[in-house]
């Protein structure tokens, strides 16, 4: 990891963002644009399917946007359309139209999405010639083999010149004969969601055994099956470790995209973090998104967390009191969980993520380098992180190209006077415009103000409201 081109440690740069004091409680409600993670599943298969899909409330992020114009270099039409006039958060929807071949020959830019490197190579081998794929330099050292030696297994040629990382050139064919493997997916969840997501389109479908340490991220997995399900698809998760796609066609879609709960994570704990209440609508009732654990989080660190048809409330406490959680199954949660437990006054244990330190970039080094910086008390252990209380103090808080790092240090901002954040912008990597709707939390916007893109989001739509 390295710091700002330029700048010495805990040295403020041009690019810096200072991150606002709250200076009383809050009282806001924050729409948020839809999930990244539902968003990239649908349009896979929407690629993939016998028909033309309509995505509803698609999240339009970098990584979105990447998987967007991946798809549309194979060939695949994804096209804006008008939406609902009464959808909360306004934009386009997306209709996905399926082309009657996938094309090679193609170069695709993945930027840091493990989405994107991940589900595309799956879906590569379907297409008629040669497909490259590269991506952010941060990106090229992002784990790849078990999906690379896996869908070599099942008859795909691969180049990755021995790395298992990007770049590397999926040999597309124009059909895939699909079977039984066996991968050590304790990397990551998108390894085993990458292959079945394609693997009803392979000749023999597609079992997948896991054999190895505990697959992280499991809620993941599961939306990957219900998505299918959603698709179609016929799906047996019966056995643990083990999941089998049968072949068959994918049906179109028309779907609406949930909220993106982990992007909700930083939002509801200000509420604890600066007093007030914090309010997210839409807030489904069941679901397979891994943020949903933050109402279980908020409560145990103090908050009172109440949801019903509305949508989701959150109202911090007396005290904000360190937790102690295994967040194996969440650990994107780790950075807004890790900057709340800097501010607690008891102490806090963050177990079984020794995985994201092949995230983004090494979360749990960042985390505690980061932390302690702004005199935080951190100990990174071999699976997570020990946080004491301590007196903070203002500061750089660098990113590392980690848009969940970005997040981080707002919300440490909120209690600690003089917190720059380095490289804001990179939260459009999953939420454009965050530094929008993080001021207008603050300020109490009125509701029928949208948020201006103010941060250098990539994109420059309308995702996101505050009220």
């Amino acid at each position: 990891m390295s710091a700002h081109p330029g700048a010495r440690d805990g040295e403020p740069t041009d690019g810096d963002w200072t991150a606002p004091r709250a200076t009383g409680p809050l009282d806001a409600t924050v729409v948020l644009p839809g999930s990244k993670s539902l968003t990239n599943r649908y349009l896979v298969l929407a690629a993939l399917a016998s028909d033309r899909s309509r995505l509803r409330a698609p999240l339009r992020s970098r990584d979105t946007l990447l998987m967007a114009q991946a798809l549309r270099t194979l060939g695949v039409g994804v096209d804006d359309v008008p939406s609902d006039p009464a959808d909360a958060v306004g934009g386009p929807d997306w209709i996905v139209s399926p082309p009657d071949a996938l094309r090679g020959d193609v170069d695709v830019h993945c930027g840091l999405a493990g989405t994107v490197m991940r589900f595309l190579p799956a879906v590569a081998v379907l297409a008629d010639g040669d497909v490259r794929m590269d991506g952010d330099p941060q990106a090229r050292v992002r784990p790849m083999s078990p999906v690379v030696d896996a869908l070599r297994t099942l008859g795909a040629s691969i180049d990755d010149d021995g790395t298992g990382c990007l770049p590397l050139t999926v040999h597309g064919a124009g059909r895939m004969p699909g079977g039984s493997v066996t991968m050590d997916a304790s990397a990551s969840s998108q390894f085993v969601s990458s292959l079945l997501l394609a693997g009803a389109r392979y000749e023999q479908g597609v079992t997948v055994h896991h054999d190895g340490k505990p697959v992280p991220s499991q809620p993941h997995i599961l939306m990957t099956v219900e998505a299918l399900r959603d698709a179609g698809a016929v799906v047996d998760d019966s056995e643990p470790n083990t999941w089998r796609v049968e072949p068959s066609e994918i049906n179109a879609l028309d779907v609406s995209v949930e909220p993106d709960l982990s992007n909700a994570g930083p939002f509801l704990a200000a509420a604890l973090a600066a007093g007030g209440s914090v309010r997210v609508p839409g807030w489904p009732q069941h679901t397979t998104q891994a943020g949903d654990l933050m109402r279980e989080i908020l409560d145990a660190m103090g908050a009172d967390v109440r949801l019903d048809r509305t949508g989701l409330t959150v109202t911090g406490g007396d005290e904000l009191v360190g937790i102690d959680i295994d967040l194996h199954d969440a650990a994107e949660l780790t950075p807004t969980v890790a900057a709340l437990a800097a501010l607690a006054s008891t102490p806090s244990w963050l177990r079984g993520v020794a995985h994201i330190r092949g995230h983004e970039t090494d979360r749990l080094a960042a985390l505690s380098a980061e932390l302690g910086r702004l005199g935080g008390d951190v100990e990174e252990t071999d699976d997570g992180l020990r946080i004491r209380p301590a007196v903070l103090r203002g500061g750089r808080f660098r990113t590392y190209h980690d848009h969940r790092m970005a997040t981080a240090g707002a919300i440490l901002g909120l209690r600690v006077d003089g917190v720059t954040v380095e490289d804001v912008g990179t939260t459009a990597k999953t939420l454009p415009d965050f530094t929008g709707l993080w001021q207008g939390m603050l300020d109490g916007a009125d509701p029928s103000r949208p948020v201006v893109g103010r941060d250098g989001s990539r994109d420059g739509s309308h995702d996101g409201t505050v009220r």
